[in-house]
């Protein structure tokens, strides 16, 4: 089984999460793609995405920072794994279908899945970025999903890093770069204030990502 099989295979279900102009309607998955992924990856990866499905079920009517939680703790329950590693290539944004059934990604695919999530559950978009960040005690490029209760409020961040959910202010070990959700870009500025720079889809990845996603609904 390897994993390019199911980037080929995942475009001949039906998945009812749509992403254009991160649009999200709901997290509805076929049977047709659940057992694609149970004769590909096991009963286990099978599993996850029906947990999945139920946690949208589950969280849908929850107050935004237990939603914030669950989708958080959720997630981080999966394994990192670099992308060279996992999809031989330098830089791949999973969609959380192959994330899920892989059971596992990098940074970017624990935000992104984080993000979508979020968005299924009726988190309005200007209320998320994700956020391209410098990790200081790593020195490395990293990748979070930050809430925004407010346009100006220090935001709330999730990393896969650490489980617990902190302010932005509290988060010393990182660096803002750049952020952007389904309406925009972003340059993040040292005063922790940002400037609108462009549309996100001139993120090449994230286009594709965008890309994949729309496939499924055909």
């Amino acid at each position: 089984m390897t994993h390019i099989r199911i980037r080929q295979g995942i475009k001949l279900v039906c998945l009812a999460l749509m992403l254009a102009t991160s649009a999200v309607i709901a997290i509805e998955l076929s049977d047709r793609l659940l057992n694609y992924v149970a004769e590909k990856y096991g009963e286990d990866a099978k599993n996850r995405l029906t947990q999945w499905q139920k946690l949208q079920t589950i969280a849908q009517n929850a107050p935004v920072d237990r939603q914030l939680r669950l989708v958080n703790s959720f997630f981080n329950e999966l394994n990192f794994v670099n992308d060279i590693e996992h999809w031989h290539t330098e830089d791949y944004w999973a969609t959380p279908v192959e994330f899920l059934a892989t059971n596992g990604g990098d940074c970017e695919d624990f935000s992104i899945a984080k993000y979508l999530t979020l968005r299924a559950m009726g988190v309005p978009d200007e209320q998320l970025r994700i956020t391209y960040v410098k990790a200081l005690q790593l020195n490395q490029a990293h990748m979070v999903l930050a809430w925004y209760p407010t346009p100006t409020a220090d935001p709330l961040i999730l990393d896969n890093l650490i489980n617990e959910i902190r302010p932005a202010s509290e988060r010393n070990d990182l660096e803002p770069v750049y952020s952007f959700n389904g309406k925009g870009l972003w340059l993040q500025q040292l005063n922790n204030s940002s400037k609108r720079i462009g549309d996100a889809d001139t993120l090449s990845r994230w286009t594709d990502l965008n890309e994949r996603m729309i496939d499924t609904l055909r």
